[in-house]
């Protein structure tokens, strides 16, 4: 559990954390300081989804252990954050919860959640939960819209409801200790033993886990600069373990296009191998943008 967490005004506050752009190396992709100025962006721009993390201990301090078997993140990023920019989670408690309160004994809650800059500015917004309550979540809760097939260009070889091919996963603790340096906030129970027996997968590692090749994706293969638009991690019957062998089940929800952008919403599921019970679901968003684009220049 972090030491630095604060509970103010009805709120949990995450400690400032400054993660590192560690994908800036790649050249082809929007965290590359070239490729993502060429498009707009301020700079090299870190993963919406190495920001999950941030929001594993406050979650874990309201739902205690109980999170990681029945939580849902699930965040809409609506600005890209730069290399060591400081930034933190915020959890809105349930109305009158006091510190003392916590951690909470409801089965079914969901909160506001969101994360933001030093100057105020959101980085993310959306709902953290525990079990099933009746409102749904952040991103469940937003219409998808499809655009017809002559209107897209990047992502004409798509379509809705394509099934992607089922993959094994199978996260060694050595694989996942190289890993845990990209995120800021590094449970025990990431690293060796937790209550369930082995350690458990963290959030970033989960989404690749459920992202097919679309945690890689790159400027080159689209032909267009992609970056994650959100996510939503739902954990069913979890947590997710290392050393575990699964399989990952995906299949493509919604495309369409934007004045800006084109974009595709993928859900997909992590199972146990041998016993095919779900442990897991994800739904994310790809974006792709149009500025700078060989498949746009007539525009």
């Amino acid at each position: 559990m972090a030491d630095d967490i604060e509970i103010k005004e009805g709120k949990i506050f995450g400690g400032w954390r400054a993660p590192e752009n560690l994908a800036r190396a790649s050249t082809t992709s929007i965290h590359d300081d070239d490729v993502a100025k060429s498009v707009g962006m301020r700079g090299g721009t870190i993963q919406g989804t190495i920001h999950l993390s941030m929001f594993t201990p406050l979650a874990q301090k309201v739902f205690d252990d109980r999170w990681f078997e029945q939580g849902t993140l699930s965040m809409y990023y609506t600005f890209a954050t730069v290399d060591k920019e400081e930034v933190r989670a915020i959890i809105e408690l349930p109305p009158d919860t006091t510190e003392e309160m916590l951690p909470i004994n409801a089965k079914d809650v969901q909160v506001k959640a969101w994360a933001e800059l030093k100057t105020g500015q959101q980085i993310m917004t959306g709902t953290v939960s525990i079990g099933s309550p009746k409102e749904p979540s952040y991103l469940q809760a937003l219409e998808l819209r499809n655009s017809p097939p002559e209107e897209l260009r990047i992502l004409s070889r798509h379509k809705v409801g394509d099934e992607l091919p089922a993959r094994d996963i199978l996260l060694t603790q050595e694989n996942a200790n190289r890993g845990l340096r990209r995120i800021t906030d590094q449970l025990e129970y990431y690293k060796d033993k937790s209550p369930w027996g082995n350690a458990i997968i963290y959030p970033t590692a989960m989404f690749e886990a459920m992202a097919f090749d679309f945690a890689h994706t790159a400027t080159e293969e689209y032909q267009a600069v992609p970056f994650y638009g959100a996510t939503e991690i739902r954990n069913i019957s979890g947590p997710a373990l290392i050393g575990v062998p699964y399989v990952a089940k995906g299949k493509f929800t919604c495309i369409g296009a934007s004045k800006k952008t084109e974009y595709l919403w993928l859900d997909s599921t992590l199972e146990e191998k041998e016993t095919g019970k779900i442990v897991a679901s994800m739904r994310h968003l790809n974006r792709f943008m149009k500025a700078g684009s060989p498949l746009y220049e007539d525009q």
